[in-house]
């Protein structure tokens, strides 16, 4: 089957799962709550419509809904009977939730079971996107550029990679469908896409795509879907001698750099002190790096709160330390999201700093340069990380 047919099959699944909850709502209201005697004549209706609609829900993993909605006259007798003996009817409740807990768990499944679907199209989606506006930005002025540039009529970019970014977009929202909530700037997307002047490009790169980006990975892997875990007991674990060691060393070559900057994304989040956690695409970057904008929270000894602009700049090197190069270029990077002021520059790195890089680095603050240049090597981002180990294991860093 290919995903159109595969995507088809679940909207129409979808569509009968809905008809069913609707059925369930109207005959709700008709489930006795206490001891009565015989049925509706509309609930006899919904029950058929009921049985009807179970042909439209395939398995899932092996499990589908196949019981009916209850019967009146026997839920009214049990009330009656459990009435008589002085004790609770929860025999009675439980037949009379079982319908909506039924629902609910066919939704849940049917909910990962489409996200399993869509991830691997949408990973590809997404970086495509993320190099057609890479490739439209390098062929326009930056923004600096045009807005010193005298006023003209008002032009459309108009591009090949326009019309394959909207087809694009038009393939994700088929795949996220009404499983995923958008809490991007999708609105400001599609916005910026119909007027497409080069000040639209630029908000869509650094700010629109990047935001729209979490929602599309947030849809690939579900809050609630489990990280496989060993078939153990861990009750034997704790008593077992147990040797070795442990260790905070992470293996960094088990995600890309796009997954070194969600990680450091989901870092701020959760250190304190940090605020305004916000992805930025640097499309001017060779390797199409996204920044990471926060502001730090600082307080002095009076009571005074101030916040100071943070930049955060990802260096995913596996295979050598940041060199001076890499230090001097993110300083000349960092106009492009000027104003506001950024008072520091983190560089963050999955590997170390050379000594010309911690010397250039050095001089930089001692001579009161702005912004200050703070070091983040692997050992300090494997302290915090082993102080959050749900963060290591979410993002695949240790085993």
């Amino acid at each position: 089957m290919n995903l159109a047919d595969a995507l088809a099959t679940f909207d129409k699944v979808a569509v009968n799962l809905e008809k069913l909850e609707v059925v369930w709502n109207r005959a709700q209201p008709h489930i006795p709550t206490g001891p009565s005697f015989g049925t509706v004549p509309e609930y006899l209706t919904l029950a058929r419509n009921w049985d009807d609609l179970l042909h439209g829900l395939p398995r899932i993993d092996g499990w589908t809904i196949t019981g009916g909605l209850p019967d009146l006259a026997e839920l009214g007798r049990m009330f009656l009977d459990y009435s008589e003996i002085g004790e609770q009817p929860t025999y009675a409740w439980e037949l009379s939730a079982q319908p909506s807990e039924d629902l609910a768990k066919y939704r849940h499944l049917l909910d990962r079971a489409r996200r399993r679907v869509i991830a691997s199209r949408l990973t590809e989606l997404s970086d495509q996107v993320t190099g057609l506006i890479t490739e439209i930005i390098a062929s326009l002025p930056t923004m600096a550029e045009w807005n010193e540039a005298p006023l003209g009529p008002r032009v459309r970019v108009d591009t090949p990679q326009v019309g394959e970014i909207e087809e694009c977009l038009v393939e994700v929202e088929r795949l996220l469908g009404q499983t995923v909530e958008r809490t991007g700037r999708w609105g400001a997307l599609h916005r910026h896409l119909r007027f497409g002047e080069v000040h639209d490009w630029h908000e869509i790169a650094t700010v629109d795509w990047p935001s729209v980006q979490l929602d599309i990975d947030a849809a690939k892997v579900g809050e609630v879907d489990p990280i496989p875990v060993p078939d153990v007991d861990l009750g034997d674990i704790g008593k077992a001698e147990l040797t070795g060691h442990a260790t905070t060393i992470l293996n960094w070559t088990a995600i890309n750099p796009e997954g070194f900057e969600r990680l450091l994304f989901d870092l701020f989040n959760r250190l304190d002190g940090y605020q305004n956690v916000q992805l930025l695409m640097n499309t001017n970057a060779p390797d199409r790096g996204r920044d990471i904008s926060l502001e730090r929270v600082v307080s002095d000894s009076s009571g005074t709160i101030r916040t100071e602009r943070v930049i955060v700049q990802a260096k995913h090197y596996t295979s050598k330390p940041v060199g001076a190069v890499d230090v001097q270029s993110s300083l000349a990077s960092l106009s492009t999201w000027e104003p506001p002021v950024i008072r520091f520059l983190v560089i963050a790195t999955s590997n170390a700093f050379s000594a010309d890089a911690v010397q250039v680095i050095e001089k930089h603050n001692e001579n009161g340069k702005q912004p200050q240049i703070e070091m983040w090597p692997a050992s300090k981002l494997e302290l915090l990380l082993s102080q959050r180990p749900n963060l290591a294991i979410t993002h695949g860093l240790r085993s």
